[in-house]
């Protein structure tokens, strides 16, 4: 009889299938492999090596080809694999494939990973900082939070909690919410720890972050820098996990599995006996309300190390403005250059425009695939759906009525730089978004020309409001503060309050001279007001309230499916059919089903139903019992998402 593996592959089939190996093969659990399945040819992972063939199977069928020479993973990532699948209800081929490098051969050269290190620097930690490295790095496992203003020296404490776990011959995995912050904490730890340092994220190509897990697999590398799936990095002897800017959404998987890098650091800390050290000037109010409860040991850093201090904030009203830049706002921004300063300027909105509509008939263009309106790229000169990547040329004609009166309304960052020009013909201009910074190394390169001050004025989206610590910055305008409130999101307000704090910290990080122009068109909003006066302990204490009072986390656990499909009526009729599964005995409260808030995406009807319950056990079980029980129609497909962070 030959020898046997099971194989699983990313497939939402959550089975084993078992295979023989040719004589000239040697496979063992961990390693990819080429295998026939029904008519096709898929990449697999090894999961297991059985000794006799399943009943009833006549034929087995042979693997093609081994695509590693060396196993990707072991019997502790397979664990986590299995926990991952269990937790996040997908098939354990999905799992191990959100787990692992794509790539099917290593880089060769792998340019992007090269950096200059800065000169090391030794620097007098404060007595705050003092305490939770000592009281951190003296824990044997268990969970921390760092909560700090921004630019209180939070990155220090994590640096010398890192040395402290190296020290022990222990490895250290650091998460980052964005790839543009990579490079910079790259930097900083390269000059303390040198080429032990290894990067995993997205931004790589696949063959690139093979040959970097390849590195950190051999042991090679013990330090971890990455983006959200950094977090399963196969960090041998795993001592410390740090989850850098922790509130943010980014943490969040948006495809299958939809897992959250908080809970799987969570895991595996408590798996591997390690540390978990968080950090935010703007916790999550999951955390937030952890820390409150006493279930999460906490340090507090109240004050900037830097010489700067918290920036004099000032609420700008948009009502009657005729132009996206306040006149006070453009006040400041020409005294700030005559003081030989810097300006960053933030909107959450690219493009020119953010819908085309007629003034005679009202009509919106909208994208051909998705409920949402279309944004003109003037630059591009095209108008562009930014969730399916539709495309369509501008229009000077209603195409409902034929009216010429029709126009472009709201603003996005393209259209904020060519105001910029128009108002500051002297000063330099970079803007900074995911359409600016396609190419490779331009993000980079604009940011360290903004270090270096050759730059006045950086316009961008999220890419400006996070982590960025540029000395020369006097002045942090936002655009728009208000573009994420309306939406129909219980997290709505949270991301709102936590955006306008850390875009705000921007400034005054070096001189206790930093300026904050907040800009709305909802002057008198609690959630902008506390934002701009630093309330945290307020706005938290009213939005643990609210969800207390609405049954929304942390005071319950959501589980949420989505139903999708090209007919609207066979999405809603399976998401009934789905509800209808749920008695009402069960203790999990049923919402839905209703269509959500973006009602068509890239062509397909959604309809929602969300689960809810006080005791996650409960309602976990319940989804995966309705799930095992349940078979959507042909023609609908189901997303399920733990934990949701977002509602739309």
């Amino acid at each position: 009889m030959p020898e046997l593996v099971e194989v699983v592959f990313n497939l939402p089939v959550d089975r084993r299938f078992t295979y023989a190996v040719p004589a000239e093969l040697e496979l063992n659990t961990g390693h990819r492999v080429m295998a026939p399945f029904g008519s096709r040819k898929l990449l697999g992972c090894v999961v297991g090596r059985p000794t006799e063939a399943p009943a009833g199977v006549a034929v087995i069928k042979e693997i093609l080809r081994r695509v590693d020479e060396q196993p990707l993973f072991d019997e502790r990532l397979l664990g986590l694999a299995e926990w991952l699948a269990g937790m996040y209800l997908c098939s354990l081929g999905e799992a191990l494939a959100a787990m692992l490098p794509g790539g099917r051969r290593e880089a060769s050269e792998v340019d992007e990973l090269e950096w200059e290190p800065l000169p090391k620097q030794e620097v007098a930690l404060s007595s705050a900082q003092a305490l939770a490295v000592e009281r951190i790095s003296s824990a044997a496992d268990g969970f921390f939070y760092l909560y700090g203003v921004t630019g209180s020296g939070k990155t220090e404490v994590f640096l010398r909690t890192a040395a402290a776990v190296l020290a022990r011959a222990r490895g250290v995995i650091y998460l980052v919410p964005e790839i543009a912050l990579t490079h910079q904490v790259v930097e900083v730890f390269a000059a303390r720890f040198g080429p032990t340092v290894a990067v995993l994220h997205s931004g790589l190509t696949p063959s690139q972050r093979l040959s970097e897990w390849r590195r950190v697999l051999d042991g090679e590398a013990r330090l971890v820098i990455g983006a959200r799936s950094a977090v399963f990095a196969p960090v041998r002897d795993l001592g410390l996990l740090v989850i850098d800017e922790e509130h943010e959404g980014s943490y969040k998987s948006g495809t299958t599995p939809r897992y959250h890098a908080r809970q799987v650091a969570m895991h595996r800390a408590q798996a591997e006996k390690a540390l978990l050290v968080m950090g935010s000037a703007t916790p999550s109010l999951e955390a937030w309300h952890s820390i409150r409860e006493g279930r999460l040991a906490s340090f507090s850093l109240g004050e900037r190390l830097s010489g700067g201090s918290m920036p004099a904030v000032r609420i700008r009203n948009l009502n009657g403005e005729s132009v996206p830049l306040s006149r006070p706002l453009i006040a400041e921004i020409r005294r700030t250059h005559e003081a030989g300063r810097q300006t960053i300027l933030f909107l959450n909105r690219r493009g020119f425009a953010y819908f085309f509509h007629c003034r005679s008939c009202g009509y919106e263009m909208k994208c051909r695939h998705c409920s949402v309106a279309l944004t003109y790229h003037k630059q591009r000169g095209q108008m562009v759906c930014h969730y399916c990547g539709y495309r369509s040329s501008p229009v000077t004609a209603c195409p409902e009525c034929g009216s010429v009166d029709v126009g472009y309304s709201g603003f996005g960052t393209e259209r904020i730089e060519e105001e910029l020009a128009r108002l500051f013909p002297d000063l330099t201009v970079r803007r900074i978004d995911t359409d600016a910074v396609r190419r490779k190394q331009t993000l980079r390169k604009a940011l360290a020309e903004f270090k270096a001050g050759k730059i006045d004025i950086l316009v961008g989206t999220q890419m400006v409001a996070k982590g960025l610590n540029f000395p020369g910055v006097k002045l942090v305008g936002i655009i728009l503060a208000d573009t994420g409130l309306r939406l129909p999101d219980f997290r709505a307000a949270e991301r709102t309050f936590g955006l306008i704090v850390q875009v705000s910290g921007r400034a005054g990080r070096y001189h206790p001279d930093g300026t904050v122009e907040v800009q709305t068109y909802l002057p008198r909003d609690q959630t902008i007001r506390l934002a701009a006066q630093g309330k945290l302990e307020e706005f938290y204490g009213r939005e643990l309230e609210s969800r207390r009072e609405l049954g929304f986390p942390p005071f319950t656990r959501l589980i949420r499916l989505v139903f999708r499909s090209r007919s609207a009526d066979k999405s809603m009729q399976a998401a009934e059919e789905f509800a209808r599964l749920f008695p009402a005995s069960e203790g999990v409260e049923v919402l839905g089903p209703v269509e959500c808030p973006l009602a068509v995406v890239s062509g397909n009807a959604r309809t929602q139903v969300l689960l809810r319950s006080p005791e996650f056990r409960r309602v976990h079980a319940a989804a995966r019992l309705a799930m095992d029980s349940f078979s959507p129609p042909a023609g609908v497909y189901t997303e399920v998402d733990v934990d949701p962070v977002s509602l739309l």
